[in-house]
């Protein structure tokens, strides 16, 4: 995708500050009640094949992703299938009008709208036009790919001539290309990176993935039906320690569902600090205390005595230990408060099921976020990612709220409020999301939000 955002570009763009731009829509409006929105193309902006961008292509690119999306026979959705829930219709005004219906009548809408425009004659086509700086000249599966500057983009002429691309099956190989001068950069998720940030003849570039670790929190399981329990485990993890030996750094803590350092980001450092004898008075006051000194917590429960012991799951990545080594951390972290987690590894598909049938106290688990900063899948009562049963009308009355606010301010406002209850409520403990790294012999870009899926944006106007 990082290398797709060269060749392709949607109707708008997302600055450093992760907020909507111009990109092939000049403007947009929203019509008074919100539930259509009116884009303006820009003018003269043609694909690579030389035919002109119009809104015809814009309305096509959509009916195929939708009708992707909901193709039931069809395993594989598309990275773009949310669009479904964003897009009802589009139609064609004209050659430069676009006109989108959609039930999501909130400013959330418009980062949907980042999708890579296509000609409308080649919406299936292996390897399609697009209008971006860059244009795809050759193209082996697996192997191979070579890029040429876009002479005729609307933007500027790439200052960067050709970007031919060698793709790896294996991260040791990949570091070893990078190792015997054989690229010039490599873009990896391997821990192994980590080893460069300190070398004199190599730039090492963090860049923020869409995948936000969480530790899963069962409402249903007695223990944790108990605020104060949730809070306790909120504060005795060290997470910045986990992150640093478990992952080497390569993650980017956050203590909500929502990136640190954007514009829709808030927490209270008060609530979310590391501090184990917090974690112990909480766990005192909730009933749960030591009663025959053999290290783990113990209340007297329907006549009998029931120790703090929980079910803990972890699924583990395919090329390294680090979350198994993350779980290890959380094990012995929650042990120094008097809270037993029985860690038991297990397949991603394992954990799914345990995760979908609730069948579960703790469970390490990642999601995918969404382009759009609403993370409402996870915390709406009932909703498809709450795994954790978490239920609460303030919460679902907020996310009802943003649903329905249509300028930028409203919804920071809103999403705050969100993130406030989150921290107070402790529905599931956000981590950190997941970093991967640049190695670089030489600086390519000067955006400072460096992220999935466009880590290479502004390699066209380096020098």
């Amino acid at each position: 995708m990082s290398l797709n955002a060269l060749v392709y570009e949607g109707l708008v763009a997302l600055d450093d500050e992760y907020l909507p731009q111009p990109a092939l829509a000049e403007r947009w409006e929203p019509s008074a009640d919100g539930a259509s929105w009116q884009f303006n193309l820009r003018e003269g902006v043609t694909f690579h094949d030389g035919s002109p961008l119009t809104a015809a292509d814009v309305v096509a690119t959509i009916q195929e992703i939708l009708r992707l999306a909901n193709d039931e026979t069809n395993a594989n959705k598309g990275v773009y299938s949310s669009l479904k829930y964003f897009v009802t219709e589009a139609s064609a005004s004209g050659d430069n009008t676009v006109i989108i219906k959609t039930p999501r009548r909130n400013f959330g809408f418009l980062y949907a709208m980042n999708f890579p425009i296509l000609p409308a004659a080649q919406v299936q086509a292996d390897v399609p036009a697009g209008t971006g700086p860059y244009v795809v000249e050759q193209f082996l599966t697996k192997d191979y790919l070579w890029l040429t500057a876009n002479s005729r983009w609307w933007s500027a002429a790439p200052k960067i001539k050709e970007i031919n691309v060698i793709f790896h099956t294996a991260n040791r190989e990949l570091i070893s290309s990078y190792e015997y001068n054989r690229v010039d950069a490599v873009l990896t998720r391997s821990l192994t990176a980590a080893q460069y940030r300190s070398g004199i003849n190599s730039l090492h570039l963090n860049y923020r993935t869409k995948q936000l670790e969480t530790l899963q929190l069962n409402h249903r399981s007695y223990e944790l039906k108990d605020i104060k329990v949730r809070q306790a485990i909120r504060f005795a993890l060290n997470l910045d320690a986990i992150a640093e030996n478990a992952y080497m750094g390569m993650a980017q803590r956050t203590d909500t569902p929502l990136p640190r350092g954007t514009w829709m980001y808030r927490a209270e450092d008060d609530a979310v600090h590391y501090n184990p004898e917090e974690a112990k008075r909480l766990l005192d006051e909730a009933g749960w205390t030591d009663s025959n000194n053999d290290g783990v917590r113990d209340m007297m429960r329907d006549g009998k005595l029931a120790n703090l012991s929980l079910r803990f799951y972890a699924y583990e990545e395919q090329d390294n230990s680090a979350r198994l080594a993350a779980a290890g951390l959380i094990v012995s972290q929650l042990a120094a408060v008097g809270i037993e987690a029985r860690l038991t590894p297990m397949s991603f598909k394992e954990a799914v099921e345990k995760l979908e049938a609730g069948s579960f106290d703790l469970c390490l688990a990642s999601f995918n976020m969404d382009f759009t900063p609403d993370p409402g899948f996870m915390l709406i009562s009932g909703n498809t990612g709450n795994f954790t049963r978490y239920k609460n009308t303030a919460m679902d009355k907020l996310f009802d709220e943003l649903r329905k606010t249509m300028s930028r301010e409203q919804y920071r406002e809103k999403l705050g409020a969100i993130q406030s209850l989150f921290l107070q409520d402790i529905p599931f403990i956000s981590l950190y999301y997941r970093n991967g790294a640049i190695l670089t012999r030489r600086m390519f870009t000067s955006v400072r939000d460096v992220r999935e899926p466009e880590v290479l944006r502004g390699i066209e106007s380096a020098y």
